[in-house]
């Protein structure tokens, strides 16, 4: 079977990693005949690597996007694909208007944002990768929605892989510290938040215990973050946090770390490394990867949304607990990596997409039911104003997931929280509401 993936702009990303690496893997594992169709950016690196053949897309601000479109619908009539896997609401867009309503060419959608897009056609076979948004989806009155977790190559990311000493040696790690990664984009949109907040942490936390934070990535946060290590250095005396960059292969920076703070794909490649992981979100959600915790984070998608209380005590809490207890860290991570291996790996979600793409390829596109979907969601396109750029905001469906647990956090002084409604390379900001407890915390 021929697949053309239609993947966004290809700049640095966890959602960027899944798309290239399922691709390949629809090729090597299942013999499918691929192709990626996509913006470019610095992850056409990664394409390359992989051996990917990769078609350029414009680049657009609105979607859908007309340049896209006649861009798109000349790649299917050249390369004649038997379906096109489509990543997120915006590639949906630009497909189902030029080449699924057209000209009956069958799609099939995978979205791993936290949250679901009401403008998602309802009809197309769509994929997300949270369980708790399959059954919102379900409950919410979509029919054709499964579950797609991002995958993560157990064998590239593992334990002994990679060499951890001249990452160390590079940043200047003492023996003795206690290494904290974390690999992010540096944007507002979900991220933002709980990067101030690990800096913050390690602030605090670092004059009395040897505590380094590596930020690895780039973004536009970048100068306010460089500012918040620059403080967090003059006030410990030390290089305690430092911004590396962005790292096209960030193994090296896993395999290095003694603790990773994270979220979604970026925690579930550090657990692959054996790595203990604090999972963190929004609104000062906090939670540490644990037996106890490991259900709930699975059910909600390794993040969520804390209760919005004032104070950074969860994470400072949360790291100051495994740091100050190195004897448990080898334990949790290796749970960590068992748990990775047994319910994310690559070849057991691109076995799965390829059930889902042979499916949705023998169906014919029911051209009644396209068209009454299609309209629908120019209905939502047009209320939300989408072809306004500045106003693309992402609009759930239904309230974003899961919550900080119990806590009563002192006053957290010093650290802005701003939002702005943004365009990312993952998903697009939305302010989320705190919620009440969702994640039983458990102990180490």
């Amino acid at each position: 079977m021929k697949i053309l993936v239609f993947a966004h702009q290809l700049e640095v990303g966890g959602t960027q990693v899944n798309a290239i690496e399922l691709t390949a893997a629809l090729r090597d594992f299942h013999g499918h005949e691929v192709a990626m169709f996509a913006t470019p950016g610095p992850m056409v690196e990664l394409v390359r690597q992989k051996g990917l053949r990769y078609l350029p897309a414009p680049e657009t601000r609105i979607h859908p996007s007309p340049a896209r479109m006649r861009a798109l619908r000349d790649a299917v009539r050249r390369e004649r694909p038997d379906i096109i896997h489509v990543w997120d609401w915006w590639q949906c867009l630009d497909a189902y208007y030029a080449v699924h309503l057209p000209m009956r060419m069958p799609i099939i959608v995978t979205d791993m944002c936290p949250g679901i897009a009401r403008l998602l056609p309802t009809a197309l076979p769509t994929t997300f990768g949270i369980p708790e948004l399959v059954d919102q989806a379900r409950a919410s009155g979509r029919r054709r929605v499964e579950l797609l977790l991002p995958p993560v190559d157990v064998q590239s990311n593992a334990p002994g892989v990679v060499d951890p000493r001249p990452f160390r040696e590079r940043y200047a790690v003492d023996d003795r510290d206690v290494l904290l990664i974390t690999v992010s984009r540096f944007a507002e949109s979900l991220k933002g938040e709980s990067l101030r907040r690990t800096i913050d942490a390690v602030r605090t936390l670092g004059r009395d215990l040897s505590l380094k934070l590596l930020l690895v990535g780039d973004g536009m946060l970048r100068p306010e973050l460089q500012q918040l290590a620059d403080a967090a250095n003059a006030e410990l005396g030390r290089a305690a946090v430092a911004l590396t960059g962005v790292l096209l292969d960030p193994r090296p920076a896993y395999a290095a770390a003694d603790l990773v703070v994270g979220m979604g794909g970026s925690a579930l490649r550090a657990m692959a490394f054996g790595k203990p992981v604090v999972v963190v979100g929004e609104h000062g959600f906090s939670v540490p990867f644990n037996p106890q915790t490991a259900e709930s984070l699975y059910y909600k998608g390794f993040g969520g949304v804390g209760d919005g209380r004032p104070g950074n005590t969860p994470l400072i809490n949360d790291i100051k607990g495994l740091a100050e207890n190195p004897h448990l860290l080898r334990g949790l991570g290796e749970f960590s990596r068992e748990f990775v291996v047994k319910n994310f790996s690559l070849e057991a979600g691109s076995t799965r997409l390829s059930e889902l793409c042979q499916a949705a390829a023998s169906e014919p596109v029911n051209v009644r039911v396209a068209a009454a979907d299609g309209i629908r969601t120019m209905g939502v396109w047009l209320r939300e104003r989408r072809f306004r750029p500045e106003q693309r905001a992402f609009v759930p469906d239904v309230e974003a997931r899961s919550t900080r647990p119990e806590g009563t956090p002192e006053s957290f002084q010093g650290l802005p929280h701003h939002r702005t409604l943004t365009s990312t390379g993952d998903c697009l900001d939305v302010p989320r509401k705190p919620r009440q407890s969702g994640v039983s915390r458990g102990t180490a």
